[in-house]
C-alpha cells in the first residue's frame, strides 16, 4: 500500500469517526434534555449487566476448586440476580437507590483525589486533581442534599454528558488526525 492510498484511506476512516462523533454527541445533547428517561433506561441496562454477571458467577461456582469458594461464588451470584432483578422490575426504586450510592461514590471520590493531589509534585498536574475533587465533592453534596428528588435529573444527566464528551472528544481527535494526515500529504508532495 502506498503512503498516498494509506493517507486517503485514514482520512477517510477519520471522515467517518467525525460524523460518528457528531451523532454521538446529538446522542449525548438529547440524553441530557431528557435526563428521567436517560437515567430509566441506564438503571435497566445496569440491571440487565447485573443478571449477566450473576450467571456468569453461578458458572464460576461449579469450576470451583474448593467447597468455600463455591458457596461464595453462588452466595455473589445470587445476590447479583436479586440485585439486577430489582432494578429491572422496580426501575424507580432502582433509580433513586443508584443515585444515593452516586452521591456517595462522588464525594468518596472528592477525598480520593484530594489525597492523590497532595502525593503529586507540585507542578505535574497538582491543581487539576484539587480541582476535580472539588467538583466531585461539590456534585455529590449535591446530588445527597437534593435526594430522592435528585434522582430525576443526576444520572440521566451525568450519563449524557459523558456521551456528549465522548462524541466531542471523537470528534476533536479524529480532526486532528485529519489535519495531520494532510499536513504529511503536502510534506510528502513537497519532497
Amino acid at each position: 500500500m502506498t503512503t498516498k492510498s494509506l493517507s486517503r484511506e485514514v482520512s477517510r476512516s477519520a471522515g467517518w469517526s467525525i460524523f460518528m462523533g457528531i451523532l454521538t454527541a446529538a446522542v449525548g445533547a438529547v440524553m441530557i434534555f431528557y435526563p428521567l428517561a436517560t437515567a430509566a433506561a441506564s438503571t435497566v441496562f445496569f440491571g440487565a449487566a447485573l443478571l449477566v454477571a450473576a450467571v456468569a458467577q453461578l458458572v464460576f461456582a461449579f469450576t470451583s476448586p474448593t467447597v468455600g469458594r463455591f458457596f461464595l461464588k453462588l452466595l455473589l451470584g445470587l445476590l447479583y440476580g436479586v440485585a439486577g432483578l430489582c432494578l429491572i422490575a422496580l426501575p424507580g426504586m432502582g433509580l433513586v437507590t443508584l443515585t444515593a450510592v452516586l452521591g456517595a461514590m462522588l464525594i468518596a471520590e472528592a477525598v480520593v483525589e484530594t489525597a492523590l493531589g497532595f502525593s503529586v509534585p507540585a507542578g505535574g498536574g497538582r491543581g487539576w486533581f484539587f480541582v476535580g475533587g472539588l467538583f466531585s465533592l461539590l456534585l455529590g453534596i449535591l446530588i445527597i442534599v437534593q435526594w430522592p428528588a435528585s434522582s430525576v435529573w443526576a444520572i440521566g444527566t451525568m450519563v449524557g454528558a459523558g456521551v456528549l464528551f465522548n462524541g466531542i472528544t471523537r470528534i476533536v481527535t479524529s480532526m486532528w488526525v485529519r489535519s495531520e494526515v494532510r499536513e504529511l500529504q503536502r510534506s510528502t508532495a513537497a519532497a
